[in-house]
């Protein structure tokens, strides 16, 4: 089989012939039909994160070994499985949970695989779907999704999880206005997930106004563009005061950032009401400093949130399902254009998602 591999940090993706594994026991082959371009693809490709000050924290040191085969948010086929597996079939279509642990750490007890303290996540640490076949190890991470367009489900084993936790962090206050940063794939998932699941407002921001526009779609009560207003610090006339006059000057309950840049995160703690909560999502890195007397007069809570347990990827799935979450495909490419994938979601000319069909 075809699969494109990053061979070394910052290098083109490579092709190569692999052979296909034989499934043991309780592993699966899935033919992949289509595998969602994700920012945390970006970032095992680029080598790591930008922790700020001048940091930057190697995806080696988190366990990463080249050559790896990208590509997390998988749909598929069952090609082929091993003697153990029960409840499916070969040619189910089904979309994977990537999100693997090594099954005895305190969060794979409890069911929060995602959280492992040594994981194993597919297109991470093991081999994914930027190939023509993967190998699952487990069919429990398999979840049937008939009835569906397959495209779209791709994205919901990563940004559709991933936003489905954040707005469900971001709802502890039954909110009535949530701020969402970012209408990238993520950002647009995470507004018709606020619109499904919460009562709140939603206010989106960005620098795109065609992206603010699929925002409004989507289901977006308010868009800011923070280019036409300016700096999106405190200030007169800035994307803060805009948003605060939105909400007659309260401050907002829940903010969601799937950018967390320091900008952004620096502006989701000036917006927020007493008791408010930010929830931190994206990668983008860097750093900020805090007034920490602020913290705990205005009670605010900030938090992190990383993708979702396998519990929340059924629900987001039934969701799906029912027709109330749609992702937006705007980019199909080859195995062979898995570069230009990666480099045209790095120079931010993907609108909503982009997929590779193997």
């Amino acid at each position: 089989m075809k699969a494109a591999r990053i061979v070394e940090a910052n290098k083109p993706l490579e092709i190569f012939e692999l052979e296909i594994p034989d499934p043991k026991e309780n592993q699966v082959i899935v033919k992949v039909k289509a595998v969602g371009v994700c920012h945390s693809d970006l970032h095992l490709w680029e080598g790591g994160y930008d922790l700020g000050d001048g940091s930057f924290m190697k995806v080696t040191d988190r366990g990463v070994k080249y050559p790896v085969t990208p590509g997390h948010e998988i749909v598929g086929s069952i090609a082929k499985m091993g003697i153990g597996v029960t409840g499916f079939s070969e040619g189910d279509d089904v979309l994977v949970y990537p999100w693997i642990g090594e099954g005895t750490c305190p969060a794979c007890k409890a069911g929060n695989e995602n959280l492992c303290d040594s994981p194993k996540s597919l297109g991470v640490f093991q081999d994914g779907g930027y190939a023509e076949q993967v190998l699952v190890p487990h069919f429990k991470y398999l979840v049937k999704v008939s009835g569906i367009d397959l495209e779209p489900a791709a994205s919901l084993a990563c940004s559709g999880l991933t936003a489905y936790t954040a707005v469900k962090k971001a709802n502890m206050n039954s909110p009535e206005y949530l701020v969402i940063i970012g209408a990238g794939g993520l950002g647009l998932m995470g507004i018709q997930i606020a619109k499904a699941i919460t009562n709140a407002k939603v206010i989106c921001v960005d620098l795109d106004d065609k992206k603010l526009d699929i925002a409004k779609k989507m289901g977006a009560d308010f868009v800011i563009n923070t280019n036409v207003i300016g700096s999106v610090t405190t200030g007169s006339g800035n994307a803060v005061q805009k948003i605060l006059s939105i909400c007659d000057n309260k401050g907002v309950d829940s903010v969601i950032d799937f950018v967390n840049a320091p900008q952004t995160a620096k502006t989701g703690i000036a917006i927020l009401r007493k008791r408010g909560n930010l929830v931190l999502v994206g990668l983008f890195g860097g750093s900020i400093d805090l007034s920490l007397v602020t913290i705990p007069l205005k009670a605010i809570t900030i938090q992190g949130a990383y993708t979702g347990n396998y519990n929340d990827f059924v629900e987001l799935i039934e969701l799906a399902k029912k027709g109330t979450i749609k992702q937006v495909i705007s980019e199909r490419y080859s195995l062979n254009q898995s570069n230009d994938a990666l480099e045209n979601l790095k120079q931010r000319k993907i609108i909503g998602r982009a997929v590779i069909n193997p």
